[in-house]
């Protein structure tokens, strides 16, 4: 009996245990990534048969996730990166370690950008925003809603500066209690977040939707209005300002950046040649061919269209054709003089 137990002890432990999948989340808990990562993973992981633990990894502008995700974390075979669009914004501003060519896509949600504000915000008033990891395509929509077009990257930066209090230093957590409290007049929050943080005061009267910037159609490179809020697309709110659509190096910069922001704002890494690709590349198509998986995460985040599989990759491909030397010097140009951020140009990404 004893010699039973003892092999059965054995062979108890001698069983391989199966790793949970690590989904790594560039952002503190309770961030609108992190928010859309758990809405996502609770369906993903009845597709893959096993469990998805989510590693936050918070740090300045989100950087350092998605840095050590590149450096260490993708050696292991069970993880899996979810990077948003502020990644996708410093990728073009900022020296970061990871690079999107150096991955495969298993999947990505073709999102957008919401912007609120409150009722009581009238025309003319000074619109108080906080600044954030992602936020530079708000500040340039706000800066050619508020001040036309026509107009250089300098007199852009000064009317910008006459009409926008960019308010640094606040956390997600702050930036959404400030708006609560009226000390902001200004909000915006991926679809997920929008839902469950704004449209509460958009019910009660207190709010109403001032903008978003489209969905993006990598094939064309242009963007439509999001079924979700029809309407409120930056570009069809200037056409009934100004009677014109928009046009100019600041709007060329304002197309690159959002399309890169909104592009990948949600999306799913793993390194090449990961032999999991292709099982999770099939749960994600098992989970967006389920109508009850889909129902449940549009309810949360809106609808959607997903980008599985090697058509991630192309989506990825398109979206480096759209970087130009001059789309790029605009932005970093309104960047540093505007909003006050350390970007540099990077070449490397126009050679």
């Amino acid at each position: 009996m004893r010699k039973l137990l003892l092999v059965a002890f054995i062979a108890l432990f001698a069983t391989p245990v199966l790793a949970d999948y690590t989904f790594v989340i560039p952002q503190k808990p309770g961030g609108g990534t992190s928010v859309w990562a758990q809405i996502v993973a609770a369906e993903l992981e009845k597709k893959l048969g096993e469990r998805i633990v989510l590693k936050h990894i918070p740090g300045a502008r989100d950087i350092p996730g998605f840095n050590k995700f590149h450096n260490e974390l993708q050696h292991d075979d069970k993880t899996v990166m979810v990077s948003h669009g502020g990644n996708g914004v410093s990728f073009l501003q900022e020296k970061v370690d990871y690079n999107y060519a150096d991955y495969d896509s298993v999947g990505l949600m073709n999102l957008n950008i919401i912007v609120g504000h409150k009722t009581k915000y009238v025309k003319g008033e000074k619109v108080k925003f906080a600044a954030g990891s992602g936020m530079v395509p708000e500040g340039i929509a706000m800066t050619l809603l508020l001040c036309g077009g026509g107009k250089t990257t300098a007199e852009y930066v000064q009317c910008f500066k006459d009409n926008v209090t960019w308010v640094h230093g606040m956390s997600g957590g702050q930036r959404r209690l400030a708006y609560k409290r009226g000390e902001l007049n200004g909000t915006r929050e991926n679809p997920a977040a929008f839902k469950k943080h704004v449209q509460p005061s958009i019910d009660t009267g207190d709010s109403e939707v001032w903008f978003h910037h489209g969905i993006l159609n990598p094939a064309t490179g242009t963007h439509s209005d999001d079924p979700n809020y029809p309407g409120f697309q930056m570009e069809i709110l200037f056409k009934e300002t100004y009677g014109s659509e928009p046009s100019g190096s600041l709007y060329d910069a304002y197309k690159l950046v959002k399309s890169f922001r909104d592009g990948l704002q949600k999306a799913l890494w793993v390194r090449k040649g990961n032999p999991n690709l292709a099982k999770l590349r099939q749960a994600l198509i098992d989970m967006a061919n389920d109508p009850k998986s889909i129902a449940a995460i549009q309810k949360k985040v809106g609808q959607y269209e997903w980008i599985i599989g090697e058509e991630g990759n192309k989506h990825r491909d398109t979206l480096m054709t759209f970087i130009t030397e001059d789309a790029l010097k605009t932005l970093i140009d309104f960047n540093k003089k505007a909003l006050g951020l350390s970007s540099v140009y990077k070449p490397e990404l126009v050679e």
